[in-house]
């Protein structure tokens, strides 16, 4: 077991996170709470553009730990796949202007697509961008969603999936995400964990509720659920990660909420349970 953490030196918060908030809200909010690294869902660059961002991020002084997402390569036709390549360029390019080092790749899936269809689309759409994202010096991490998203979010639904692509692509600006919401149930994920090493590029926590109230949008706050989150924080460290650990939470109910009471609650869930 990990030992209990004592300080935020290593706590990251996604902008998803606390959703009402725009860039330049979580960015003082974060920084005022003590929090020193932030993970930026790219819908938060939009409204002022990336090189107005990418300046937010500068002078905010927080530590920028990747950009979500990239991903979303399978798809019917071939003009759809060519449009998901320019889309993961984009987000390369994005990556690289706010000074992300790596991309999270929320894979993608098509419904009725056979799986091996879609990660074989996957694999080629990864192996498409990454000469791009070598360029830009920036990384792809491939993140196993649940398999209650194989239909249309992610074919790669397990560590395992994600370890092989890894390891076929062979390179090293490609590496996985460990994400405890999507991983938690896998009786091979210590075992996973222990192959992927020095290839565990992100960390995400939060928690699994019971019951689920709605399958995308009821994550727990750390401690609210079921996911032994030292546990696996701790083959994670055994494995080679000294990162950030990120929480990502998506919850109707805590965003609904005072989004300065919620960043608290966090602080104090991410001691007591992460």
């Amino acid at each position: 077991m990990a030992e209990k953490l004592t300080d935020f030196s290593r706590l990251c918060i996604h902008t998803i996170t606390t959703k009402p908030w725009s860039l330049a809200e979580c960015l003082d909010n974060y920084r005022k709470a003590g929090v020193p690294a932030v993970t930026v869902w790219r819908q938060w660059l939009e409204p002022q553009g990336v090189q107005e961002s990418a300046r937010m991020l500068k002078d905010s002084g927080l530590r920028v730990t990747s950009l979500c997402r990239g991903g979303f390569f399978p798809a019917a036709s071939g003009e759809e796949r060519r449009n998901a390549l320019d889309d993961n360029r984009r987000a390369i390019d994005e990556a690289h202007a706010i000074g992300a080092p790596l991309i999270v790749l929320v894979c993608g899936a098509v419904p009725g697509m056979p799986l091996h269809e879609a990660r074989k689309q996957i694999a080629d759409g990864i192996a498409a961008v990454l000469p791009d994202a070598r360029a830009a010096g920036v990384k792809l991490s491939i993140e196993a969603l649940h398999p209650m998203f194989s239909d249309a979010r992610s074919a790669v639904n397990t560590l395992t999936d994600a370890n092989d692509m890894a390891r076929k692509l062979g390179d090293d600006h490609v590496g996985v995400t460990v994400d405890v919401y999507h991983v938690w149930w896998d009786s091979r994920l210590e075992a996973e964990i222990r192959r992927a090493g020095k290839t565990i590029l992100s960390f995400h926590v939060c928690d699994w509720r019971t019951p689920t109230r709605d399958l995308l949008n009821d994550r727990g706050l750390m401690g609210e659920g079921c996911i032994d989150i030292r546990g696996i924080r701790s083959w994670v460290e055994r494995a080679g990660f000294t990162g950030d650990i990120e929480v990502e939470i998506f919850s109707d109910a805590w965003w609904a909420i005072d989004q300065h009471v919620f960043l608290e609650k966090i602080k104090a869930a991410y001691l007591e349970h992460c």
